[in-house]
């Protein structure tokens, strides 16, 4: 740990924001398990598959050409675009690019999409303070890497001290909401901020936070969300570089404070938690270790159902083989899932609400047996057989499931000729199986191979995997600047 008793100190040190921000001025990458690191790097590998295969997609040409006529040119770079823009429409951009197709990380109990909040922030730092008037300034692999860890523990801590999942089911869009102190403290970390500047970039981030989880309602400011928390925490620092003065104790205090006010309205007692931000910091990895990969192109809430319709066909194959026998399917959840995905839709349906809609996604398993990019193209999502099984489908909240677990899924399929098939699951397999190191690499393969050459890809994945050895983090940028392609190939618009 970095000796921080020289440097301007936080307002109170004895208190969670100021033992936080002590923690990421002192934290070296030594400090950091062996383990941490390796998994991290996949994880940040998985963060630019989801870029990557983000880039192009309809609704991502549509946010980057009204961008890039608000301004002209900048000094960060746009992924998959070849183009530059300033680095808080840098952060935003790419932000959005990596929630572009509901592929990216999510996590188990304090729900954000990490990698989608601290990798743009960061590269767009980088490259500012590089190409801006410290013009001889780099960051090495290492110190992007740890930088990226402290965002990733900070975020999922603060998530925890606000519930996690019930953020959900308040209407919050969780991500955007725990996302902005994550950014900041990331950022604050690789710029090298002091504890006291780290303070003030924190209470500049907080309050920043919001998110509305009604954008799942087909609209193509969901993928943005999480863009406004990578921006708004990036601002938050390089002004605090600058001796911009941000809200101290912002964790803390009781009026007006993040906690006590996003805390309104909780179902708990106490309304927030904040010993979660600080238990065993830099000794227990909770936080980062919660970030899961998906398997799925969708919404999390939409996966325990998905895995429910899996098993039930891989048992009972006989049974699934004519979707027309399907008489009904009764998909029962507890609050947070069934909020967020239960929803009734209709055709024509776009991308953005496919994604968000347990109904949908559950069909198409049933027809197509996988939930990846394809069910989602344009040409896929008017299939009158997929509508044909929507229709059949029943959405329930259970109000019993609660006290079981926070993803608590039964999935009923009733048949003409079978009897009817039951599946149950306490949470989704991307949180109870996770895919490991190796089952990152092989989706990130896959995802890179659908919009870039195979020399760049192994190019991109060998600099992430080696990443404490890289120089200059712009080695990697280099890699991620120039044109993919559009994964699905289709013109629809969100």
């Amino acid at each position: 740990m970095i000796d921080n008793t020289l440097q301007p100190p936080p307002s109170d040190a004895s208190g969670p924001t100021g033992k936080i921000c002590n923690w990421v001025y002192s934290v070296e990458l030594k400090d950091i398990p062996e383990e941490i690191k390796t998994h991290t790097k996949f994880l940040i590998l998985d963060g630019i598959a989801c870029a990557v295969v983000g880039a192009q997609l309809p609704w991502s040409r549509t946010a980057t050409k009204a961008l890039l006529k608000m301004e002209g040119p900048g000094d960060c770079t746009v992924f998959g675009w070849d183009q530059r823009v300033s680095p808080l429409n840098a952060a935003l951009i790419n932000s959005t690019f990596i929630q572009g197709f509901e592929l990216d990380d999510v996590h188990s109990d304090a729900p954000w999409h990490a990698n989608s909040i601290i990798l743009p922030a960061l590269f767009a730092a980088a490259e500012h303070a590089r190409r801006g008037e410290d013009q001889h300034q780099k960051f090495g692999g290492g110190s992007f890497l740890l930088a990226t860890i402290a965002g990733f523990e900070i975020g999922s801590r603060v998530g925890h001290a606000l519930h996690g999942s019930e953020m959900l089911s308040r209407g919050w869009h969780s991500g955007a909401v725990f996302g902005p102190p994550a950014a900041a403290v990331a950022v604050s970390k690789m710029l090298g901020l002091s504890p006291e500047q780290t303070e003030d970039a924190i209470g500049t981030a907080c309050t920043q936070a919001c998110g509305l989880m009604s954008a799942q309602y087909e609209s193509m400011s969901k993928r943005m969300q999480h863009g406004f928390a990578a921006r708004n925490g990036l601002f938050s620092a390089l002004m605090s570089k600058e001796s911009y003065t941000g809200i101290d104790k912002v964790f803390e205090r009781p009026y007006g404070g993040y906690l006590s006010t996003f805390g309104q309205g909780s179902s708990h007692d106490p309304n927030y938690l904040p010993a979660k931000l600080i238990e065993n910091l830099g000794q227990s990895w909770r936080g980062l270790d919660g970030i899961k990969v998906k398997p799925y192109a969708s919404m999390i809430a939409t996966h325990s159902p998905i895995d429910c319709i899996a098993a039930l066909q891989a048992k009972h194959p006989q049974a699934f083989q004519d979707p027309s026998l399907i008489r009904k399917i009764v998909i029962e959840q507890s609050k947070a899932p069934h909020a967020h995905g239960g929803q009734e839709v209709e055709k024509p349906l776009n991308a953005v609400g496919a994604q968000m809609s347990t109904r949908y996604t559950a069909a198409v398993q049933i027809i197509d047996r996988t939930v990846l990019m394809d069910q989602f193209s344009a040409a896929n999502l008017g299939r009158d057989n997929v509508w044909e099984v929507v229709d059949k489908v029943d959405c329930i909240y259970n109000p019993s499931f609660d006290d079981r677990s926070a993803w608590y899924t039964r999935v009923t399929v009733v048949f003409d000729k079978w009897p009817a098939l039951v599946e149950e699951a306490a949470q989704p397999s991307t949180y109870g199986r996770p895919l490991g190191n190796e089952g990152i690499r092989k989706k990130w393969t896959m995802l890179a191979d659908s919009v870039m050459d195979a020399e760049r890809r192994d190019a991109i994945e060998a600099l992430v995997l080696d990443m404490e050895n890289v120089d200059d983090i712009d080695e990697i940028v280099a890699l991620l600047a120039g044109k993919v392609k559009n994964p699905i190939g289709t013109t629809n618009g969100a």
